[in-house]
């Protein structure tokens, strides 16, 4: 489980991040955890959702690269 804190970003997948962010949602939709629980669930929740849409953010700007004739990265643009 992702203990916001306990091991550095890098070191967890992004699937890892989802799947547990799934899980989160999963309990917070089921009703059967505690407020104290819940809020607690939410915040961490959220901030797995920050980090995935990040990855998810540098990975397109990435894709959307190419490399020119002369070995300069640009941004790809369709004409």
């Amino acid at each position: 489980m992702y203990v916001g804190g306990n091991m550095k970003k890098e070191e967890i997948k992004f699937e890892d991040k989802l799947n547990e962010l799934e899980k989160m949602v999963n309990e917070l939709e089921s009703g059967d955890v505690s407020l104290d629980d819940a809020i607690n669930k939410y915040t961490l929740a959220m901030r797995l959702a920050k980090e995935c849409s990040e990855k998810l953010k540098n990975a397109e700007e990435n894709v959307n690269k190419i490399l020119t004739e002369n070995g300069r990265e640009e941004d790809f643009r369709v004409e």
